[in-house]
């Protein structure tokens, strides 16, 4: 005998929040092993320079902390506030873009200008200038879907902003934060309707800025070469690139165990932040290294597929934003992955989720938080309309 459900349990049931395990799961796995690799590519490093080992490990912890905060205010803010706002989180981006230029404000390490001081803590402004963007430029191409591509005025408007942030990204300099965003702005302009002869003004006017920069100084042009044959200067431009393929080579197939990198006594700069996928590899192998491929690859793909499913139901800002944020993650991952075996260019990008870094981590939980909220709104969607259970 068949029982009726009250109608309060069905609204209840309907206002509930829905969590995209799929989205999730993997995630808090990078950030589990981003955890544990941190502290065990940073032990060396934190006790020869703050005689404390446990010095990288707090403040990672710390910053985990915070990001949860992170994942939880992307969450419950609504989509429509990102939108409403999109405007000023872009010019926020261009005056914070703007202030760590001016000396005495913004912090000099290693020779780039891309960081401000707050409170004892660093903020990499070039991390949220990315997210900025893609809200930016999904507000846009949302509301300008059916004009953009016979309106050059709206077009231009967009290359303007988009030049205008890289400019000033390439001023501090930061080459590797200008690829991932020009190569998302290319492909959120090609979705948003753009006419093939404005996509390609993009694609030729990028591949010239390119060229120009990398010839226009001797040393950029060394540092783009070196990875062909890093072997041949391996004590000076090619130094860190060796000693990462060093540790790729320990690695073999299984790893030398956890905590057990040779590479990190202080052989390989950056252990902890940019290159901390070869220790990675050579604690865990090639095993290792596919399972992490692995997890990346899931979280990808299941980014893209809400992606397509917004599409599908003609949400167009959120299909936007979450394939901005799914080619920003994706994109960052495959130089840092390229860089760490050999195949790109060094570029000083941190891996998503797993290398030390404040400002990536924080920002890249807000991410999460915000496409969590995107497949909860796709899902309420489609309860609402009438239909039951979980598209998964």
């Amino acid at each position: 005998m068949s029982q009726s459900i009250p109608l309060k349990t069905m609204a209840q049931r309907n206002d509930s929040w829905y969590v995209d395990s799929k989205l999730l799961v993997p995630a808090m796995a990078l950030l589990s092993i981003g955890l544990i690799m941190v502290a065990s590519s940073s032990f060396s490093y934190a006790e020869h320079r703050f005689d404390d080992q446990f010095y990288f490990v707090k403040r990672h912890f710390a910053y985990l902390l915070l990001s949860m905060g992170a994942i939880a205010v992307g969450f419950y803010t609504s989509p429509t506030v990102w939108s409403k706002y999109s405007l000023a989180w872009i010019l926020l981006s261009i005056l914070l873009l703007i202030a760590v230029l001016v000396p005495g404000v913004g912090l000099n390490l290693n020779g780039s200008r891309r960081w401000l001081g707050v409170g004892g803590f660093t903020l990499q402004v070039s991390e949220f200038v990315k997210v900025a963007t893609v809200i930016f430029l999904a507000a846009q191409l949302e509301r300008y879907r059916d004009t953009l591509s016979d309106s050059w005025p709206q077009f231009l408007k967009l290359m303007a902003v988009v030049m205008v942030l890289s400019i000033l990204l390439i001023l501090e300099p930061d080459f590797g934060s200008v690829g991932v965003l020009g190569c998302t702005f290319m492909v959120m302009l090609f979705l948003g309707g753009s006419h093939i002869r404005q996509f390609l003004s993009v694609l030729v006017l990028a591949a010239l800025s390119f060229w120009v920069m990398a010839t226009a100084a001797p040393y950029r042009m060394a540092r783009l070469t070196a990875y062909l044959d890093p072997w041949s200067d391996k004590f000076d431009s090619g130094y860190q690139l060796t000693q990462s393929l060093i540790a790729f080579g320990r690695g073999e197939l299984f790893g030398v165990g956890l905590g057990q990198s040779v590479q990190k006594m202080l052989y390989l700069p950056d252990a902890h932040t940019d290159f901390v996928f070869a220790i990675y590899a050579e604690e865990f192998g090639f095993v290792g290294v596919i399972f992490l491929l692995f997890l990346y690859s899931f979280f990808v793909v299941r980014i893209m597929h809400l992606g397509k499913k917004a599409i599908s139901r003609q949400n167009w800002y959120a299909a936007y934003v979450l394939i901005g944020f799914g080619l920003i993650l994706s994109g960052q991952a495959f130089i840092n992955l390229g860089v760490n075996a050999g195949l790109l260019p060094t570029k000083g990008l941190t891996l998503p989720f797993i290398s030390y870094g404040g400002s990536s981590l924080l920002v890249c939980c807000a991410m999460l938080g915000m496409m969590l909220r995107l497949s909860h709104e796709l899902e309420r969607t489609k309860t609402v309309s009438g239909r039951s259970g979980y598209e998964r």
